[in-house]
C-alpha cells in the first residue's frame, strides 16, 4: 500500500461515468470470465485503490486495464492506472512511469500492443487520451538516455520471475534463431515501404501484431548478438506503429509507441535510433501546433544520439528542428538550421552504409522538409513562399517514378500552399488539384490535415472563379475534422 492517493486511477475513473459499486461488479464479472470466480471486489475496496493507493492483487490490475480500455475507447495500461507494484519502476513518479528498467520495456511493449489490438478487434478508435508535454518527456528521459544500458546476464531465465505477468503474452516465451530474426528484419522493410506508399491506416494493425509477437520473444533471454537484433526489430516496429498511429490521428497512442521505440533502441545499444524515435514525437508535436514541445524533444533526441549518428541522420534532425522554429516564426533560426542540414547532408560521403531506418531520408526528403519549413514560415513572412515553392518543385522532381505516393501528395500540398501565400493562385490551383486527385487513394489522415490548412489559404482568393470551384471540390471531398480537444491537452495522464 502506497498510503498516497492514486490520482491516475481516480482521474480515469471520473472519465468513465461509472459508480464505484458498478466498477466493483464489472471487475468481479470479468475476473470470473478469466477463471477467477472467487474474486469478491466491493465498493470499499475500489475506494481504497483510489484514496490510499492500495495496489490490488492479480489479476485485478489487468482486468481494470481491460475494462478501462473498452470503456474509454483507447489503450489504457496498468501503468496508466498507476497500479505499478513495488520494484516495477522507479520510486520517483514521472510521466508514463519513465524511465523504465530494462525488464519493464518488453512487458510494457507487450501489454500496450495487446490492448491496442483489442481495440482494433472490437472496432474502437483509440484517440481520446492526453499528450504528454515535450518538456515532461525530456526531463524524465534525459539522463537515462545518455547513460549506457546495463548489461544483463547471459543465462536464459523464466520471464515470469521478474516481469509483470499482465505485460507478457499468453504463450510461453521461447528462443528464436538468427533466421527468424532475419525474417523479422525483412518484414520491417516491407511494412516501411507500404507505409511510405499508401499511408499508415491499412497496415497499422499488422505492425502492432508483429510488435506484440516480438515483445513475447524478448521475454526470453537470448545470446547478446540476437537480443540486440531483437531490440532493434522492436524499435523499428514501434516507430512504424507510432508513425502509422500518428498518420491516422491516434496521437496519444502514437506518442506511447515513440517512447517504447526509444526504450527498445537504447536496450539494443542503438542510441541514434532512440534519438530518431524521439524526433518522430517532435514532428508529431509540430503537426499538432506545439512547436515549443517539439524543440524540447529535439534537444533530447540530439543530445541522446551522442557522436554515433551519421551526418545524414543529424541532417534529418536539423530539418525537424527548423520546421519547429518556422512554426514559431523564427526565420533566422530556421534558415541557420536548414543551412546546417544541407552541410551535414553533403558531408555524408556514403562510405558508411546508413541504417535501414534512415534509407528513406534522401535528397528528395531533404528538399521536402525544407519546403515544409519555408511554407510554414511564409505564414509569418510572405517572402519565404518563393524558396518553399522552389524546394517543393525539386522534391517532386526527385520523387518522379518512385513509390513514395504519400510524400508526393504532401509536397504537392506544400507547393500549392506556397503558391497561395506567394500570390500565384493559378499554380496553386494546379498543384492542389493534383493532390486532390490522388489523396483518396491514400490512408493518411495527415494529408487531409495539410489539405485543410491549404483550404484555409484559398479564402484569400474569394471571387476567383477557378479558386471558388476548387473550394467547392475540396469541401465535398474533405472528411469531417475529428475533435482535437483531448488530444491537444498537455495534462499528463
Amino acid at each position: 500500500m502506497s498510503r498516497r492517493p492514486n490520482t491516475r486511477l481516480a482521474d480515469l475513473f471520473r472519465l468513465t461515468g461509472w459508480s464505484k459499486g458498478e466498477l466493483a461488479r464489472l471487475v468481479n464479472r470479468q475476473a470470473a470470465v478469466q477463471g477467477c470466480p472467487q474474486l469478491a471486489t466491493d465498493t470499499s475496496r475500489v475506494r481504497r485503490w483510489m484514496d490510499v493507493g492500495e495496489i490490488p492483487r492479480d489479476p485485478v490490475p489487468e482486468v481494470l486495464a481491460m475494462l478501462f480500455t473498452e470503456r474509454l475507447g483507447r489503450v489504457v495500461t496498468i501503468e496508466d492506472l498507476g497500479l505499478r507494484r513495488p520494484g516495477q519502476a522507479g520510486a520517483r513518479p514521472s510521466v508514463h512511469g519513465l524511465p523504465w528498467t530494462p525488464r519493464r520495456t518488453a512487458a510494457v511493449l507487450t501489454e500496450f500492443t495487446g490492448m491496442d489490438l483489442m481495440l482494433n478487434r472490437r472496432g474502437m478508435v483509440g484517440a481520446g487520451a492526453a499528450l504528454a508535454a515535450g518538456s515532461a518527456l525530456s526531463d524524465a528521459m534525459h539522463d537515462w538516455l545518455r547513460a549506457a544500458p546495463a548489461r544483463a546476464g547471459t543465462r536464459p531465465h523464466d520471464p515470469l520471475s521478474d516481469a509483470d505477468p499482465a505485460g507478457l503474452d499468453r504463450y510461453e516465451a521461447a528462443p528464436v534463431g538468427s533466421e527468424e530474426v532475419e525474417a523479422l528484419e525483412h518484414s520491417v522493410d516491407i511494412f516501411r515501404a507500404w507505409d511510405a506508399a499508401r499511408g499508415g491506416g491499412l497496415q497499422r494493425k499488422a505492425v502492432v501484431g508483429q510488435l506484440n509477437e516480438v515483445g513475447g520473444m524478448l521475454a526470453y533471454r537470448h545470446p547478446d548478438h540476437l537480443q540486440r537484433r531483437l531490440w532493434g526489430v522492436a524499435a523499428n516496429l514501434a516507430v512504424l506503429a507510432g508513425w502509422m498511429s500518428h498518420d491516422v490521428g491516434m496521437e496519444p497512442t502514437a506518442q506511447k509507441y515513440f517512447v517504447i521505440a526509444a526504450h527498445a533502441a537504447r536496450e539494443g545499444g542503438d542510441r541514434p535510433r532512440a534519438g530518431e524515435a524521439l524526433s518522430r514525437a517532435a514532428r508529431q508535436m509540430v503537426h499538432l501546433g506545439r512547436p515549443d514541445d517539439a524543440l524540447d524533444l529535439m534537444h533530447l533526441a540530439r543530445s541522446g544520439m551522442g557522436e554515433e549518428a551519421l551526418p545524414r541522420t543529424r541532417a534529418m534532425l536539423c530539418t525537424i528542428e527548423a520546421w519547429a522554429q518556422a512554426a514559431m516564426g523564427h526565420g533566422q533560426a530556421m534558415r541557420r538550421i536548414l543551412g546546417q542540414a544541407e552541410d551535414l547532408f553533403v558531408s555524408d560521403r556514403g562510405d558508411v552504409p546508413p541504417p535501414s531506418w534512415m534509407q528513406l531520408f534522401d535528397e528528395a526528403d531533404l528538399h521536402g522538409m525544407q519546403a515544409l519549413a519555408y511554407r510554414t514560415l511564409a505564414e509569418h513572412d510572405p517572402a519565404a513562399a518563393r524558396p518553399a515553392a522552389q524546394h517543393a518543385r525539386r522534391a517532386l522532381a526527385l520523387r518522379e517514378g518512385t513509390e513514395r505516393h504519400r510524400s508526393r501528395i504532401l509536397d504537392q500540398i506544400s507547393l500549392a500552399s506556397a503558391c497561395f501565400l506567394g500570390d500565384d493562385p493559378e499554380q496553386a490551383d494546379r498543384y492542389a488539384r493534383l493532390a486532390l486527385a490522388s489523396i483518396s487513394e491514400n490512408s493518411s489522415h495527415r494529408t487531409w490535415d495539410r489539405l485543410r490548412e491549404m483550404y484555409r489559404l484559398t479564402g484569400y482568393y474569394a471571387g476567383y472563379a477557378r479558386i471558388e470551384a476548387l473550394r467547392e471540390e475540396l469541401e465535398q471531398a474533405m472528411p469531417p475534422r475529428p475533435a482535437a480537444g483531448a488530444a491537444l491537452s498537455t495534462r499528463l495522464v
